[in-house]
């Protein structure tokens, strides 16, 4: 059997996409690939064939191993130089604990509310929630309506608090479950629920929108950043179809806590406030095997700095001209309020890229802020899904509408992390048959939405097809590159040696070893040659298991020649070690510790999801005495309803 098809049972969905094995080659000899760009015409937005769209235009993209060429690099990064607020997502790396000011802590009714985006973008004229479609506007102004009876606090996110400027003493309030289901008003805030689109594997399912949740409004804390918080499962709206609008306990837990361990792992997320039972129950079909079941209600606030997506773009440059002005409005008000860097750029910075033609076209960032927008969002892209395949995390449902135009991990719905390392691995039961969302395609469907995000600013004429097809040539090399300093740091090299890291996913996928623990592991050998070959894999013993004779000779080789590496290095076994064991985990939010939080959390007892959410926050500590997080999962996991999960919520 060849090597790619241990990874890969089934061919790749985008046979003509080049990203295989998120980002690994294999030793293949590296192919080009041709993207074109198509502008559509309002009529074609609703069938879109072919996984990629047809282009007018042709631009080569290089999705080999090697990394991005020094002069485009040294370009982008002079951009990167130049634009003082490059990054986008200090919401994802500001810890909250130590810097915040105890004078700066509020109460409640003190929080500084600014609602811009009900103020700038167009709305719904309506204010029913009677399911229907809603034109020209980004939102529908609506209220929280689910039903509570006694609602309870089941956890809160300290960290989350203090971006708030939020006293903790807050969350002790008798009314504060009140407040956060929705069944009394907080002060200040505009709710509304927004309107977008998506594609949904693969194929253009028109209007969507906040079905379930309700955004309350936007807060400026004291360091003057925006923050949105949005009710989950707090009622129906008008994009709710012939959904109830409500959310259940189990995927409630876990959004709560897979929101706050993406972010302790350094991974762009949205994050959640706090979880809530509302005391009522919802029905729902988990398996959609015509066997529904009452279970618990729950809340979840969720935080971030705009829950805007791609599809929010897509849904009005799919309804034809008279709707694209709403397009560039919603782009002028995100590059005003998450990109400003983008707005002061000078045509005197002449940040101008060849695309690689033959006719030698240019294009020019400066002289057109949305291309340089798209260019951006597309290299935010590719560094979130890189993030993603280093700590083995598979979204489950990459929808376009489940896109963040920040870069942010949104929506988590039937997620997973890997445990025995299975390319194939999907943790969506709805997403079995073609396994389009598994964890090998994630870098695939990334460049695949990117490029329907693309033809919807093309399509809007905010961008041409020259700075279309050079964003999604920057999503490639952009994710090349960060994808391979991950790798190179998990395996503790000072440079990317694709043969090696190749060679090991390989071993790692015939003998289903356990993804994070064995990295883990892996700090523990010794660039020692005087180890005798019968001693080199007693480091990994805990992660090699029941291999026979044949694979333990595979591994002996591997473990000689990473060995070998190690020693060239220069950097002792202490060194590396410590700068291994802070970007490899050693916990994480494994599908099994939800499920053992959820069954304990529907009886009451919400003690394990404090836990989870305690043990979360610090993944890369040892954390004595919390070793059973650690483990493998037993039997029991891999059961349906554990392991792989349906969408319902």
């Amino acid at each position: 059997m060849s090597l790619v098809s241990h990874l890969f049972p089934k061919p790749s969905v985008f046979s003509n996409i080049s990203l295989l094995c998120h980002g690994h080659r294999l030793g293949l000899v590296p192919r080009r690939s041709t993207l074109l760009i198509r502008r559509h015409s309002p009529s074609s937005f609703t069938s879109l064939p072919s996984p990629l769209p047809a282009h007018s235009r042709h631009v080569r993209r290089k999705l080999s191993m090697d990394s991005a060429s020094p002069e485009v690099s040294a370009s982008v990064d002079s951009v990167a130089e130049g634009l003082k607020n490059q990054s986008l997502n200090n919401d994802d790396r500001v810890d909250g604990g130590s810097s915040i000011n105890h004078a700066t802590k509020k109460k409640l009714e003190d929080l500084n509310w600014d609602n811009s985006f009900v103020r700038e973008l167009p709305g719904d004229p309506r204010t029913d929630i009677i399911p229907r479609e809603v034109l020209h506007a980004c939102y529908s102004k609506v209220l929280p309506s689910v039903e509570v009876q006694s609602p309870q606090l089941v956890a809160w996110s300290e960290s989350v608090a203090n971006l708030l400027d939020l006293d903790p003493q807050e969350f002790e309030r008798p009314d504060f479950p009140l407040l956060f289901s929705g069944a009394s008003p907080l002060v200040g805030v505009s709710p509304y629920a927004q309107c977008y689109g998506g594609h949904q594997f693969g194929m253009w399912a028109g209007q969507l929108g906040d079905g379930r949740a309700i955004t309350l409004g936007e807060i400026l804390n004291s360091r003057s950043e925006r923050w949105e918080l949005q009710l989950k499962g707090a009622g129906k709206t008008p994009y709710s179809r012939f959904a109830d609008g409500l959310a259940v306990l189990r995927s409630s837990i876990r959004e709560f806590l897979c929101s706050e361990a993406m972010h302790s792992l350094g991974i762009p997320t949205t994050r959640a406030l706090c979880l809530l039972t509302t005391g009522t129950f919802v029905t729902r079909d988990m398996f959609y095997d015509g066997n529904p079941k009452e279970e618990p209600g729950a809340i979840v606030c969720r935080v971030a700095q705009s829950f805007l997506r791609f599809g929010s773009y897509q849904i009005h440059a799919s309804r034809g001209k008279d709707d694209y002005k709403i397009v560039r409005a919603l782009a002028d008000y995100v590059i005003h309020h998450h990109f400003p860097h983008l707005e002061n750029m000078s045509s005197s910075q002449s940040v101008s890229f060849s695309t690689g033609n033959t006719d030698s076209s240019v294009v020019d960032l400066t002289s057109n802020k949305y291309a340089a927008w798209t260019v951006e969002v597309a290299e935010r892209t590719a560094s979130l899904i890189a993030s993603w395949q280093g700590v083995g995390f598979t979204h489950g449902v990459l929808n376009t509408d489940n896109m963040s135009i920040l870069g942010l991990t949104i929506d988590y719905g039937p997620f997973g992390f890997l445990d025995a390392f299975d390319p194939s691995f999907t943790p969506n039961t709805t997403d079995l048959p073609g396994r389009r969302y598994c964890f090998a395609n994630q870098p695939d469907i990334g460049l695949w939405n990117i490029a329907q995000f693309a033809s919807t600013l093309s399509a809007a004429e905010l961008i041409n097809d020259k700075e279309a097809n050079y964003a999604m040539e920057r999503y490639g090399d952009k994710f090349m590159d960060d994808y391979q300093a991950i790798m190179t740091k998990k395996i503790g090299l000072p440079k990317y040696n694709k043969q090696l890291i190749s060679k090991l996913l390989n071993n790692m996928a015939v003998d289903k070893v356990d993804y994070t623990n064995f990295f883990r592991s892996l700090s523990n050998i010794k660039a020692d040659s005087s180890i005798p070959e019968e001693e080199l894999l007693v480091p990994l013993k805990a992660v090699l298991l029941d291999i026979g004779k044949e694979r333990k000779e595979a591994w002996v080789s591997w473990v000689k020649t990473y060995m070998e590496e190690l020693a060239g290095s220069g950097i002792s076994d202490e060194e590396r070690k410590a700068s291994m064991d802070v970007v490899n985990p050693k916990y994480i939010l494994r599908n099994y510790l939800c499920q053992t939080a959820i069954d304990a959390a529907e009886q009451g007892d919400f003690g394990e999801v404090r836990q989870l959410l305690k043990i979360m926050e610090r993944p890369f500590d040892e954390q004595p005495g919390m070793e059973k997080y650690a483990r493998l999962p037993p039997a029991w996991a891999y059961r349906p309803g554990v392991c792989m999960l349906s969408c319902s919520s």
